[in-house]
């Protein structure tokens, strides 16, 4: 014969622990019907059993700023005028040396804008008999001219930039 199971007691009894230890319980409620998905943070996948850090999403792109691309297109403008401005003054009056050839860019006799040019050139109007440095002025600077290059025919003077000289000038 058989012995009755103990009242109170049923370890075949669903909903019940053996030997009378409580159920745990999950600290959250199971995310989309996954019992396993306890203690997951929202939008951020798990592998079943691979535990792995969370890869943040990529950073967008910086774009350039309108300041930041004016500050470009001020900066490279003045690189330009400046590196016009020593282009075109390397043709001025003031580089030119004995031998070299002149060009009158200007009509004005007070101003005539003279730059030297190449001696085949179609535009080479005077040749450069002397240079001297110094301020000159009227007869004075005639006087030099005539003491360098007997056979000048212009005087071109300049002054007040910090190079004062004076040039002997022939037609060509």
């Amino acid at each position: 014969m058989s012995t009755p199971p103990p009242q109170g007691q049923n370890p075949f009894a669903q909903g019940q622990q053996p030997y009378g230890q409580p159920q745990a319980q999950a600290p959250y409620p199971p995310q989309d019907g996954n019992p396993y998905a306890q203690g997951q943070q929202p939008g951020f996948p798990q592998q079943a059993g691979v535990p792995y850090a969370p890869v943040p999403p990529e950073q967008p792109k910086r774009k350039l700023s309108f300041k930041t691309i004016k500050n470009i297109v001020i900066v490279v403008a003045v690189a330009g005028i400046a590196i016009g401005g020593y282009i075109s003054s390397r043709d001025d009056a003031n580089t030119a040396a004995v031998g070299d050839c002149m060009h009158r860019g200007s009509s004005d006799d007070n101003n005539p804008d003279l730059e030297v040019v190449d001696c085949t050139s179609s535009k080479a109007q005077y040749t450069v008999l002397a240079k001297i440095e110094g301020t000159f002025s009227g007869t004075l600077a005639e006087t030099k001219c005539a003491a360098e290059a007997k056979d000048f025919q212009y005087v071109y003077t300049e002054s007040g930039d910090g190079t004062d000289f004076l040039l002997c000038l022939k037609d060509k």
